[in-house]
């Protein structure tokens, strides 16, 4: 019976972390580029049970094997596209495919990293610089394959001119290419993790590689969290949560009439 206690409480836990996920995710089906997320279950190593003090058989001898309930196991992302949104603002871009932006990112220590976003939502400062809307440069090609901070890196147009950003990130005015963006990928995307503010780190030991997606300019690509679907799966996750609380509360009782009823004399 006590197993049967230990046994829904795990499980409880369990539905507890996949909807502290999901919730996370509902939060952000507006935010730009946001990847929804997932958290997978994983049972524990099933024990053998062993009979002992047995009167009638000596010794110690297995009864079967025993399953200890279910743990947390990780928690993943899903790097699949959003639906893109149309915008007509130039300094916006969308990435179709494979693909991340490169940024310098500035922490409050003032010390810069590259960092990784599929949030496209760029806009021209007054020196030219494409920048996020918290002000940090975008990267061209070069500097986001190799990773390094600089202003030799930084991306820069006119921004008395007009600037057309091709599929492959090239950047034009008056006919010129003045620059390029920089899409990069990885070769294992489990060395990529959330750093926050909608931006990925890359941890040491990963391999940055040249994107394949492509640029649209004009637009930007939107979270890919299904609302409608993840809204079943609360439903499915709380009844699963309730159905664990009363099995709890029915071992509860049963424990209870155990102590108090079985074996009392009248």
């Amino acid at each position: 019976m006590v197993k049967g206690l230990y046994t829904a409480y795990t499980g409880m836990v369990q539905e507890q972390r996949r909807l502290d996920v999901l919730a996370n995710n509902l939060a952000n089906s507006t935010t730009v580029g946001y990847k929804k997320e997932g958290a997978t279950s994983r049972s524990f190593k099933d024990e053998l049970a062993l009979r002992i003090k047995d009167t009638e058989r000596p010794g110690v001898r297995g009864i079967g094997n025993i399953k200890l309930g279910v743990k947390v196991g990780e928690t993943y992302t899903d790097y699949a596209d959003g639906s893109t949104k149309v915008t007509d603002d130039k300094s916006d871009m969308a990435i179709a495919g494979d693909g991340f932006f490169a940024i310098e990112f500035t922490d409050k220590n003032q010390n810069p990293s590259v960092k990784y976003t599929r949030n496209g939502e760029f806009e021209v400062d007054a020196d030219g610089y494409l920048v996020t809307v918290d002000g940090d440069h975008v990267l061209n090609q070069q500097a986001a394959l190799a990773g390094t901070t600089g202003e030799e890196g930084y991306v820069r147009v006119d921004p008395m001119l007009p600037f057309v950003v091709d599929r492959t990130g090239a950047i034009t005015q008056d006919g010129d290419q003045v620059g390029d963006i920089g899409i990069v990928d990885f070769e294992d995307r489990d060395y990529l993790y959330k750093y926050g503010e909608n931006l990925y780190d890359l941890e040491d030991g990963g391999q940055t590689i040249a994107g394949t997606g492509t640029i649209e300019q004009g637009a930007l690509e939107m979270s890919n969290v299904n609302i409608a679907y993840e809204m079943v799966n609360m439903i499915a996750i709380q009844r699963a949560y309730d159905a664990g609380q009363k099995m709890i509360q029915t071992e509860d009782t049963t424990l209870e009439m155990a102590v108090s009823q079985v074996g009392s004399v009248s």
